[in-house]
């Protein structure tokens, strides 16, 4: 071990070492706060001065963050937040948390990472270890941020330190959460990897080593397109339940999910929102390009996913025809807006997706409430969220389910709408009830 690396491996020990956070979202924050409450000095850097703003007020605005939690750190006087790296040359752990977007052709966008980078080489010095966080595609790590710090003439795995360690929130999520959620680390060296390791385990017990950034980077891609893959089996047999008639798929998996191995339950949906499972696989499949590889299966699964939005504006076009009403002149209210139950993240929301699928028919009476979401702006278009009144309610010729918040009252909802179509198998129905469809119900 190196006097760089043997310093910086005593400094976590102690705790005098300095945590740097880049990006203080849903990942970054909850990290900078796991630091600070365990008592190290974390800074954290975000370009968005309304949200540094924000922690400078001793706000938060990460709804996962605990409100004891977060009052404690803010009390501590550990955590700083600031818009630039100004003083950053103190920091001696870097974390990259930064959105990893693609385009509109489906490409990896990487320059929020590379920006970082260029960012972190202006200050890099001996002792200084790098972990980058943010999904991305296999070689990231090692192909575009290792040469940017390189050029500071420092040697990877000697002077400076290197890794990829994939974030795993799951937004809404009360059981798992940054401190407790075991976590994957793959340095360039093996030298890198134990210091990742080490820092890691400062605030989260279970740590699993893998041989390379590589390895964790496609690790990361597998877990979410798991999700996406198994997800677009169960929208595919929904809609051909829809088709077949007489077929509940939602009795189907709970039917499935008796079995107590070789089956885990997905359910079906409007589509996939947030930032991961439904970018992932076209970050997969735009490297695995790069190889003469064309990764069908995982794109058919995107494909299917994404086409639910479209899939559910057709079922909601069908409501209102049998509810006699013309589609322009029809008073429509969407419940949830987020892209899933709990949290206030719009993100590739397929919610809003189904809106302005709407929007684009002509739709004029469209509304929505979401008790996380007061407002929006969809298609050029700023939308409020209406109040659940009973009133609301009998006014809509069709209420459509798309997120199925805990806070709604299913049964209120239920009772006091004209018709309702359900895409979460929310409200539930039966075989004979004509003024509720859910998707799935093999009643279309």
């Amino acid at each position: 071990m190196t006097p760089a690396a043997y310093q910086l491996r005593e400094k976590i020990e102690n705790k005098s070492a300095v945590i740097g956070i880049v990006g203080l979202g849903y990942v970054g924050l909850p990290l900078a706060v796991e630091f600070a409450e365990k008592g190290f000095r974390t800074v954290g850097i975000d370009l968005s001065q309304r949200k540094v703003k924000s922690l400078k007020q001793g706000e938060n605005y990460i709804a996962d963050i605990p409100a004891e939690k977060w009052r404690k750190v803010v009390d501590s006087g550990r955590f700083q937040a600031q818009t630039d790296y100004s003083g950053a040359a103190q920091i001696d752990v870097f974390y990259i948390c930064v959105p990893t977007p693609f385009t509109e052709n489906k490409e990896p966008d990487i320059s929020y990472i590379v920006s970082a980078a260029r960012s972190i080489k202006e200050v890099l010095r001996p002792g200084q270890l790098i972990i980058l966080k943010s999904t991305t595609f296999p070689n990231t790590t090692e192909g575009y941020v290792r040469p940017v710090l390189d050029e500071t003439g420092l040697v990877v795995g000697k002077d400076y330190f290197l890794a990829f360690s994939p974030e795993r929130i799951d937004p809404g999520n009360a059981k798992w959460h940054t401190g407790n959620t075991p976590i994957v680390v793959g340095g360039v060296t093996p030298v890198c990897t134990a210091l990742t390791a080490q820092v890691t385990r400062q605030i989260v017990d279970h740590v699993h080593e893998v041989s390379s950034p590589k390895v964790a980077e496609m690790e990361k891609l597998l877990e979410n397109i798991f999700r996406s893959v198994n997800i677009a089996l169960v929208n595919e047999l929904a809609q051909m339940c829809d088709r077949m008639g007489g077929i509940n798929v939602w009795e189907v998996i709970q039917a499935a999910a008796t079995k107590p191995f070789g089956f885990m339950p997905f359910w079906p949906g409007p589509g996939i929102g947030g930032h991961c499972i439904l970018i992932d696989p076209y970050y997969l499949s735009w490297y695995a390009k790069a190889y003469d590889f064309h990764s069908d299966f995982i794109e058919l699964a995107a494909k299917t996913n994404e086409s639910m939005p479209f899939y559910v504006r057709d079922a909601i076009i069908r409501e209102i025809a049998h509810a006699g009403v013309p589609l322009k002149q029809a008073k429509i209210l969407v419940l949830g807006i987020a892209f899933k139950k709990n949290v206030d993240d719009t993100r590739h929301s397929p919610a809003i997706r189904v809106m302005e699928l709407l929007l684009q028919e002509g739709l004029s009476g469209l509304t929505y409430h979401d008790p996380f979401v007061p407002e929006t702006e969809i298609c050029g278009k700023n939308f409020q969220s209406t109040p659940l009144t009973e009133i609301a309610l009998k006014e809509a010729d069709l209420v459509v389910i798309t997120t199925d918040h805990t806070q709604f009252d299913l049964d209120f909802i239920a009772r006091h709408s004209q018709r309702i179509y359900d895409t979460r198998n929310a409200v539930g129905t039966t075989p004979t009830e004509t003024r509720i469809s859910v998707l799935g119900d093999g009643k279309s």
